[in-house]
Parts: structure tokens; C-alpha cells; sequence
């Protein structure tokens, strides 16, 4: 060995490359669109009504990594009249589903709880399937200070 080291030279041609790649290769959003289908494949041509639906939610995320939620919906939670699923959406997530929960009168109470990555500031959905055929919406506004995977 010399006692040199080797340092790559890089043209601007092969940083400008690379930093197309980066942009290409970012996942795309869901649409506000993309959401509604989402729920459209949930509920089928069923009417969603407002309420019983309460989502707990910090509407101000400092950061979009892990964000609780927790959601409760008003129900007896009886053999004939309980939660069959909640199920929450989101606008501008790659994907439009965060996930479905499964409940049954053995459940106890319509409560689940997780924690979110977000990606930018948006409209949460969380929509409630009850033994009756009949679904339950609940909706929050969220701002997002730092979206998940900003830091990259």
C-alpha cells in the first residue's frame, strides 16, 4: 500500500442519476379517491351513517413514525346486536387501508387500539360493521409535523 486513500469521484451526471432513482423509487400516496374505493370494497352499496364512532388520536402529530389509536364504537356488544369490524382508512398513506379488526359479542366492548405510521397530514376514517348490516362512521383531521420515513 502507498499510505494513499481512495476517495470516488462522482459526476454531476451520476449524483443527478442516483437522486432520480431516490424520487422514482418513493412509494406512491393513496388518493382521497384510492380511500373511498377502499371503503366502497368495505361496506359494498351499504349507507354509511355518521356516529358511534370515536377515534382517539393525537390532531396534532409531532411525528408520523407511531401515532396511537384508539377506537371505540357504541354497542351492547350483546349475542344479537355487537361489532362485526372496524375497519380504518387513510387519504395519503401508499396504501389506503390501515387495517380491519375483527370483534364478535365475545369481545366484551367495541374498543381496539394500535399505533399508525402517517405520512403527511390527512383525513382518517374509521367505519364500524355491525351484526346488523348497518355501518358506522367516525372521521379525523390530522396534522403531521414530520411524516414517517422523512428522516431517510
Amino acid at each position: 500500500m502507498t499510505g494513499r486513500s481512495f476517495q470516488p469521484k462522482l459526476s454531476r451526471r451520476a449524483v443527478l442519476t442516483g437522486c432520480l432513482a431516490l424520487i422514482a423509487a418513493r412509494p406512491a400516496r393513496a388518493t382521497t379517491e384510492a380511500m373511498r374505493d377502499a371503503i366502497r370494497h368495505f361496506t359494498g352499496s351499504a349507507e354509511i351513517k355518521a356516529g358511534r364512532v370515536k377515534m382517539d388520536i393525537p390532531p396534532l402529530v409531532e411525528n408520523g413514525n407511531s401515532v396511537p389509536l384508539a377506537i371505540t364504537v357504541e354497542s351492547p356488544m350483546e349475542k344479537d346486536d355487537f361489532v362485526q369490524a372496524i375497519a380504518v382508512f387513510n387519504e395519503k398513506n401508499p396504501q389506503p387501508n390501515i387495517g380491519i379488526f375483527h370483534l364478535s359479542s365475545r369481545s366484551g366492548r367495541a374498543f381496539v387500539s394500535t399505533r399508525i405510521r402517517l405520512g403527511d397530514s390527512q383525513n382518517i376514517t374509521a367505519i364500524a360493521q355491525m351484526s346488523d348490516g348497518s355501518f358506522w362512521s367516525g372521521s379525523v383531521e390530522l396534522i403531521v409535523t414530520l411524516p414517517a420515513c422523512a428522516e431517510n
